[in-house]
């Protein structure tokens, strides 16, 4: 999967970012346990998906800040 941009994420609603941030969480935890029991395929991933969550984490407090 490919890093997304903060814009994309600025396009979409609070519901669909809340809904985006629990899959990657989700995501991060599998990888996580993953990686612990040495099966992980794509360490790179952990990077990518860590700047996405911050990424989300960022437009959400734009979002709230806004209204």
């Amino acid at each position: 999967m490919k890093d997304r941009l903060a814009s994309d994420f600025r396009a979409m609603s609070g519901e669909e970012l809340n809904k985006e941030l629990i899959e990657l969480r989700r995501e991060q935890f599998k990888l996580r346990m993953q990686r612990s029991t040495g099966q992980l395929a794509n360490p790179a991933r952990f990077h990518s998906l860590r700047k996405d969550i911050a990424k989300i984490k960022t437009v959400l407090t734009e979002k709230a800040a806004a209204s």
